[in-house]
């Protein structure tokens, strides 16, 4: 199927997502319109718009400050979380002696620690990056593990007759097998580590966009709050996308979202 067919496939099975979003756009500028809803309380879609278009040199640069965080924090937590990966599954005593610290350390609320991490690493984007690699590392050493133990145990079979290494099986077959599971990890951790940064710009900052909304809720200034909201969303949905597009590349043999969608390939 070609690109642009497959674009416009696309579009189309996002249309009815595209119209109710549009729809309940119109019914939310109607509403505070109509119950003459304050712009503090509830600011109207129309005065969000103003808002992005009257704070966009600045909100450029806390998007940049935002992002940038969100991505340093998510690389590291992919290149430490496939090692340790391998390490818990290569080893029955590696298993026994981390896992465990692994799982209590990740039932440990982040915002719960962030003020913490602010304290150790200061307020610039460093004790940011920490959380966000915090907060999307587990997902992605879960899925790397279950991808790596989920493998065909005829070829497991056939590993070890040929006397294989552990360096070998997991090289040649634990890895290849786990690439679609790191990247449904990737998908939902790349998310989180967006939340990270911003629970970290909540905490102490003086830039990022959740600076932004923490500074403009307690200015009473909505609209601006809502608007790095919207911001956010845009986001995580790109960041996402992203992930996804990689994927494709790294793994063809995968189905694809259209395919489970329904979209002919």
């Amino acid at each position: 199927m070609k690109l642009g067919t497959r674009m416009v496939a696309s579009v189309a099975h996002m249309g009815p997502a595209i119209i109710t979003s549009i729809i309940l756009i119109m019914i939310w500028q109607a509403g505070t319109s109509l119950f003459n809803i304050p712009n503090w309380l509830l600011p109207a879609p129309s005065r969000i718009a103003d808002a992005l278009w009257q704070w966009r040199l600045t909100l450029v640069n806390d998007i940049g400050v935002t992002l940038l965080e969100t991505i340093i924090g998510f690389i590291f937590a992919v290149l430490g979380a496939i090692p340790i990966a391998a390490a818990l599954v290569s080893s029955s005593l590696v298993w026994r002696s981390f896992y465990p610290i692994l799982a209590a350390f990740q039932s440990i609320p982040k915002n719960a620690i962030a003020p913490i991490l602010i304290l150790w690493f200061g307020t610039g984007e460093l004790s940011k990056v920490v959380i966000a690699f915090l907060i999307s590392f587990f997902p992605i050493v879960i899925n790397a593990v279950t991808g790596m133990q989920a493998t065909d145990s005829d070829a497991m079979a056939m590993f070890k007759s040929i006397r294989a290494n552990r360096w070998q099986i997991l090289w040649h077959l634990r890895l290849p097998n786990a690439i679609p599971y790191i990247f449904a990890a990737a998908k939902v951790s790349i998310t989180l580590a967006l939340v990270g940064a911003v629970i970290g710009e909540f905490v102490g900052a003086d830039s990022g966009l959740g600076y932004v909304i923490l500074l403009s809720s307690s200015q009473l200034k909505t609209d601006l709050a809502f608007a790095s909201i919207v911001l956010l969303a845009l986001i995580g949905v790109a960041l996402f996308s992203v992930v996804g597009l990689v994927e494709k590349l790294f793994t063809p043999w995968a189905p694809s979202l259209e395919h489970m969608l329904g979209v002919p390939a």
